[in-house]
C-alpha cells in the first residue's frame, strides 16, 4: 500500500511513483531495483540514489518542515545562478508504522562530481587537493555576494567538479541556509567561523583514516580557506579610482577579476569628486555570463574564454563612451559601436591578409586583443585598437604567417623577447 501523501515535481523529471514510499529510505534496498551506489559524502540524514535512464537522483529523508525549507532555498539559489545542486521535487510520505510523516527532498545528482574524500582516497587526483581550498573560498564568496548565508559550510556539504584543470565547488546541503537581499559583515563572519570549525573537524576525521598530505594541516586548513576568502572578498568589493578615458585601467581591473575565476557582469562609473577622476564599481556574475551576454548583445557565438575577452573590451568601450558623452551609455549601444566599428572591420582585414590562424573569427580577434594587452601592459597605457591590429599584422608578416605584401603604414613591431 502506498504511503505517499503528496509529491511536488518540476517538469522534465520522472514521476517517481514506482518507488516504495511505504518504506523508510533505509529499507528501500529491499524492494527497489532503481537504487544505485555512487561515491558520496557524509550525511546526517538517510540518502539514497535512484537511476532513471541516464539521470541519477538523490533522495534525502528529513523532517517535512526542514525538507520544505531546503527545497525553497535550493530553488532560490538556482534563481540566483549560484553553484548548488538542483532541486527537482519534494515528497511527503508516512511509511507503514511511522507515527509522523517524513519529507523527502529530491535533487538531480551532479554529474562528474566528487565528494572531497575522493581527492584523498583516489590515486591520480593529488593535483586537485590544494585547489580544494580555493574552490571552497570562491563558493563562499559567490554565495555571500548574492545574499546567501550558508550556515553549515563543511567539506562534506560540497561536491567538486573538475573544470579545465580547476575545481568548482557546489553547495549540496542547504538545511541551515538563508537567502537575503544582502549580507552584513556580522553574518559573513559567522559563516566563516562555522566553516573553520567544520573543516577542522572534517579533516580530523579523515586524518584518523589515512595520511593527509603535509599541505593540508588539520588545524590550519580552515583558517587558510578564510584567508583566501578574505583576499578574494577584498579584491572583488574594492572600488577603483580611474582617470577619464583610461580604458587600460578598466580592462586591467576586469582581467584581475577574471583571473580569480569571476566574470564581470557590469561596470559602473560614478564621479569621485576629484576632478576628472571616476570611481569604478564592478558586479561579478556566474561563469556562464559572458558567453550568453555576448550572444544577446551581438549575435556572436563564442566559447566562454573568448567571450570573456570580447565582453571585457566591449565594457571598456562603454566606459569610454560614457565619459566622452558625460552620461551613462547603455551596453547595447556600446555593443553596436564595438561590433561595427571594431570587430567586423578587424576580422575582415585579418581574413583579407590570410593570417595563418584558427578559422574561428572570434579566436582570431581574441589573438589581437591579447596582443593589445601585451603592448598596453608594456607601456602602462592603452595603445589603442588600430595600433594593436596593425602591430599584430606586422608581427605576423615578419614571422611569415600571412600573405606577402608591404606592411601597413605606421605599424610598430612588438619584440618577441619583451
Amino acid at each position: 500500500m502506498s504511503a505517499l501523501i503528496s509529491l511536488q515535481l518540476r517538469q522534465g523529471n520522472p514521476d517517481f511513483l514506482d518507488l516504495p514510499w511505504d518504506l523508510p529510505l533505509s529499507r528501500w534496498g529491499e524492494r527497489c531495483a532503481r537504487l544505485v551506489e555512487i561515491e558520496r559524502g557524509l550525511s546526517r540524514h538517510e540518502v539514497v540514489f535512484a537511476s532513471y535512464g541516464k539521470a541519477v537522483y538523490a533522495l534525502k529523508e528529513l523532517p517535512a518542515r526542514v525538507a520544505q525549507k531546503e527545497y525553497d532555498v535550493l530553488r532560490g539559489l538556482e534563481d540566483r545562478d549560484l553553484p548548488a545542486v538542483i532541486a527537482v521535487g519534494l515528497a511527503r510520505a508516512r511509511p507503514d508504522g511511522a507515527a509522523e510523516e517524513n519529507g523527502v527532498l529530491l535533487t538531480r545528482f551532479l554529474e562528474a562530481s566528487l565528494p572531497y574524500r575522493s581527492l584523498f582516497m583516489q590515486p591520480g587526483l593529488e593535483r586537485y587537493r590544494e585547489r580544494l581550498l580555493d574552490a571552497i573560498a570562491i563558493l563562499l564568496v559567490r554565495l555571500h555576494l548574492r545574499g546567501c548565508f550558508w550556515g553549515d559550510c563543511s567539506l562534506s556539504n560540497v561536491l567538486l567538479r573538475r573544470d579545465a584543470g580547476e575545481l568548482q565547488a557546489y553547495l549540496v546541503d542547504a538545511e541551515t541556509s538563508e537567502l537575503h537581499e544582502s549580507l552584513g559583515d556580522a553574518r559573513r563572519r559567522h559563516d566563516l567561523e562555522i566553516m573553520e570549525e567544520n573543516v577542522t573537524g572534517g579533516l580530523a576525521d579523515l586524518a584518523a583514516l589515512l595520511q593527509l598530505p603535509p599541505a593540508l594541516d588539520v588545524m590550519d586548513t580552515g583558517p587558510r580557506i578564510r584567508r583566501r576568502y578574505e583576499q578574494l572578498w577584498a579584491e572583488i568589493t574594492r572600488e577603483l579610482t580611474v582617470v577619464q578615458g583610461d580604458s587600460f585601467a578598466i580592462q586591467e581591473r576586469i582581467r584581475a577579476l577574471n583571473a580569480l575565476g569571476f566574470s564581470v557582469g557590469e561596470v559602473e562609473l560614478v564621479p569621485s569628486g576629484e576632478g576628472n577622476k571616476l570611481r569604478m564599481r564592478t558586479m561579478v556574475t556566474d561563469r556562464d555570463y559572458h558567453r550568453h551576454a555576448l550572444h544577446t548583445l551581438t549575435g556572436l557565438s563564442a566559447e566562454e574564454r573568448q567571450a570573456t575577452l570580447l565582453l571585457g573590451e566591449l565594457q571598456a568601450l562603454q566606459a569610454t563612451l560614457s565619459t566622452e558623452k558625460d552620461r551613462s551609455v547603455p551596453l547595447s549601444v556600446a555593443a553596436f559601436r564595438w561590433l561595427h566599428d571594431r570587430y567586423l572591420p578587424a576580422v575582415e582585414k585579418l581574413q583579407q591578409q590570410r593570417v595563418h590562424a584558427p578559422e574561428d573569427p572570434c579566436e582570431l580577434y581574441c589573438q589581437v586583443l591579447e596582443h593589445k594587452w601585451f603592448l598596453s601592459e608594456r607601456e602602462q597605457r592603452d595603445v589603442g585598437h588600430q595600433r594593436a591590429l596593425d602591430d599584430y599584422l606586422e608581427l605576423k608578416r615578419a614571422r611569415g604567417e600571412l600573405a606577402a605584401g608591404p606592411a601597413d603604414p605606421g605599424t610598430l613591431r612588438a619584440r618577441e623577447d619583451s
